[in-house]
């Protein structure tokens, strides 16, 4: 089963998702399939551009530059959840172009808590017992489509934690 929503993010498609894969909106318009991401590491970021964790598009952006040729996937998922995005996509893709130079994958402003949470992340709460706590929590997803790892909000994108265990995946190929 597909599923599909006009809100945004992206994963891969693995044993972890039950019925397959999940497709959602593009920043740039279109949308990205997580199936074609199988295979690779993808690091799921709630974000906001007007919150005291905005810097962290740097270090994501570097994550994508450093690791992206060997098959790291970074995606940044705005979301207004914490009062703390702008009013429309085209003002994000605009503050963070123009702010952060970001060329890595972003989706259109999406819901990451509660009822109208966009399934990937209504699934990391029901079978992972993960809900983002604040912006730029972080979702590592392996190769296999598993949940490798969480962090919060604290942990800095360029971290041993999460830099280490990007390595490890890739390294692993």
């Amino acid at each position: 089963m597909r599923q599909t929503l006009a809100a945004a993010l992206v994963l891969i498609a693995g044993p972890a998702f039950a019925g397959g894969s999940f497709s959602f909106d593009s920043l740039d318009g279109g949308t990205y399939d997580s199936a074609d991401w199988a295979g690779h590491p993808v690091l799921v970021v709630n974000t906001a551009s007007l919150c005291g964790f905005t810097p962290q598009y740097e270090g994501l952006q570097d994550l994508h530059e450093r690791y992206g040729a060997e098959g790291l996937i970074v995606l940044a998922v705005p979301s207004d959840d914490f009062k703390q995005e702008l009013a429309t996509d085209a003002q994000v893709k605009d503050f963070c172009a123009m702010t952060f130079d970001l060329t890595l994958p972003m989706t259109t402003i999406t819901p990451v808590r509660g009822d109208a949470a966009h399934p990937f992340y209504r699934w990391l709460a029901e079978d992972h017992g993960f809900t983002p706590s604040w912006n730029f929590n972080k979702v590592l997803i392996a190769p296999d489509g598993s949940v490798a790892a969480t962090f919060g909000s604290m942990t800095k994108p360029l971290s041993t934690a999460i830099t280490g265990a990007i390595e490890t995946m890739l390294s692993a190929d």
